[in-house]
């Protein structure tokens, strides 16, 4: 008889420290994954705490809380195998207790055992080193005959890992937990690269399941995906929100190991990893295996895969969840975005609107008198596409009130960038205002490339409590605002049927030279390079860390590159105070890039 072994994939949306409510939403969970007649459930990589933690795993209220929840979800397993993340905290004599990133394996009620995670990434967003310790065994669980290998997160990404060892122990399933957040472009390489290639190359079924969601600055796009032998897509999660991904997996389609026994890999992987370990998981009068005969479980329906989406679509994705889910899980429920009448603000409010509903967004334009007045129509026909409510609150009192208590101070010097920015510092208190008052958060709408190079106001547009295009460079601002006027079925703006697909953002909007409107006439190229040109050399040398030396032998300007270098360098100091906002790049200011601000390191 074919061994068919049904397995389930939890891809939740989990909130961190919200012990109960993570609890709550796997047991509801596990018993729908029961309901489908699954063998095995899994849950994410430090299900019960949330990903990451940070230093809550230092309250020990926090952790014994955790090891709770995981006692909970697994007493709840009858008849159902289920693995689940949460945080170990281990006794290890006089010495403080020590802590694992750990996969608890339960089944039909009891705790079976504990996979400790082996490699603990430290790197980009990544601190694990700082609270965990290294895991060293490589466990297989025999269930009714299947045997299966779990591991979590960084441990499928190394070829010559715990997947190996498990392999060579038996394993024809491997369950590999994640956490995995997203950056444009690694969805598909994960898929691709990483989790087909291991199925592939240890001939076995891989099974990655990827938590989903926003937590500050992060965002975890799902995608969870089983891969065959061969290495081909078996089943697949969607992308940015929850699901349960059901599968049947033929077990007898795993070919039998080499009779040669284990190569030079196989050492290489016990030296470098750990050693493994067989676990047989005893049946119970509970616990029915799925691929023994039963007439209550039905076959699943053919799996649907949807088709690729586009970068741009993606990114686009990923900004609505973040924003979305950072002001949940906060507690606001209403934003406020200062509208402009240019692109960022637009594409600011436009994301708010999806992601919140158009009722919770207040967009309030604040015209001075250098603001042209199609910025301020531009502004008003943005806000009534969207549906949003729309202020109007002119700023020119108190920019003449500031002038006059300025005049003595200034006179007879000539005015510059600090009268501008003036201007900017009223209008970021207005905002803050304004939230004050209602509690409302203010979303800024400064993007990654004036962010680099300081073309921004602190206490001005700066002033605010989640920065939405933080780390979105100007052009793909202008794509993202292309992308969404011609999608706009994707993300309808009212709960009515059938709403239907229009430009939201205004075409003057996309169409006008960029400029900040602080002094007459002013366009940013009077300041800064086209961005077209400015990207590309921000990009090398804050994500790809090149020299001027390097970056002009690549064919760029030399002109552009020193303005960059030197303006990326001294503007430390006003990045570390923005808001947080959803990371994008493989490599964003704040988490993944750590420059101190008193640093004289400059390039020759």
């Amino acid at each position: 008889m074919a061994r068919k072994f049904r397995l389930a994939l939890a891809q939740l949306n989990l909130t961190v420290g919200d012990i109960p409510g993570n609890t709550a939403r796997m047991v509801e969970y596990l018993h729908l994954a029961r309901e489908s007649g699954a063998d095995l459930v899994a849950f994410p990589e430090l299900a019960t705490t949330g990903y990451p933690p940070e230093d809550l795993l230092f309250k020990k209220s926090f952790l014994q809380d955790n090891v709770g929840a995981m006692e909970r979800v697994v007493a709840e397993s009858g008849g159902i195998a289920v693995v689940l993340g949460y945080a170990q905290p281990r006794e290890s004599g006089i010495a403080p207790a020590s802590i694992y990133n750990s996969a608890a394996i339960g089944y039909d009620g009891r705790l079976i055992d504990t996979y400790d995670k082996i490699f603990l990434p430290n790197y980009g967003v990544f601190d694990e080193e700082r609270y965990f310790a290294k895991g060293s065994v490589c466990p297989v669980y025999e269930l009714g005959g299947v045997r299966i290998g779990v591991n979590v997160c960084e441990d499928i990404w190394y070829e010559i890992g715990p997947s190996a060892v498990q392999r060579q122990a038996g394993a024809e399933l491997i369950v590999n937990i994640n956490a995995s957040p997203f950056h444009a472009g690694k969805s598909a390489y994960r898929r691709d690269s990483i989790v087909g290639s291991r199925a592939a190359g240890h001939g076995l079924f891989v099974a990655y399941l990827n938590t989903v969601g926003g937590q500050d600055e992060l965002v975890f796009d799902g995608n969870s995906v089983i891969c065959d032998p061969g290495g081909r897509v078996v089943a697949r999660g969607p992308a940015f929100r929850e699901a349960m991904i059901l599968a049947d997996i033929d077990v007898d389609a795993v070919p039998p190991l080499p009779s040669s026994g284990p190569g030079d890999d196989y050492e290489d992987a016990l030296a470098a990893v750990g050693s493994p370990k067989r676990v047989k998981i005893p049946s119970s009068a509970r616990g029915r295996l799925g691929w023994e005969p039963s007439p209550e479980r039905r076959p699943l329906p053919a799996a649907q895969h949807r088709g690729e989406v586009s970068e741009i679509e993606e990114i686009y994705c990923a900004l609505v969840m973040g924003t979305r889910d950072y002001l949940r899980k906060t507690g606001f429920s209403k934003a406020i975005v200062g509208l402009s009448g240019g692109i960022d603000s637009a594409l600011t409010a436009v994301i708010a609107a999806d992601a919140l509903g158009p009722e919770n967004v207040l967009g309030i334009t604040m015209p001075s008198r250098y603001s042209s007045r199609g910025s301020i129509e531009d502004s008003a026909e943005l806000a009534r596409n969207l549906g949003i409510e729309f202020w109007e609150i002119p700023i020119e009192p108190a920019h003449r009130a500031f002038a006059e208590m300025l005049e003595e101070r200034f006179a007879q010097m000539t005015p510059n960038v600090a009268e501008e920015n003036v201007q900017a510092r009223i209008r970021g208190n207005v905002l803050m205002t304004v939230s004050n008052k209602f509690g409302w958060i203010v979303l800024t709408t400064g993007n990654k490339s004036e962010m680099a190079m300081g073309y921004a106001t602190l206490y001005g547009d700066m002033a605010g409590g989640f920065a939405v295009l933080k780390d979105v460079y100007k052009m793909t601002v202008y794509a993202l605002s292309r992308w969404r006027n011609a999608h706009g079925h994707k993300f309808p703006l009212s709960q009515s049927e059938g709403v239907p697909s229009k430009e939201v953002i205004p075409q003057a909007i996309i169409d006008k030279p960029p400029s900040a409107e602080l002094r007459e006439g002013q366009l940013d190229e009077d300041s800064l390079p086209p961005y077209d040109i400015l990207d590309p050399v921000i990009q090398a040398y804050v994500e790809e860390d090149c020299s001027y030396a390097e970056m002009v032998a690549q064919g760029r300007d030399p002109a552009v590159v020193r303005q960059v270098v030197t303006a990326v360098d001294r503007n430390e100091y006003k990045r570390r105070q923005a808001p947080p906002g959803v990371k994008i790049t493989p490599r964003a200011f704040g988490r993944d890039r750590r420059l101190p601000i008193v640093n004289r390191y400059r390039q020759t």
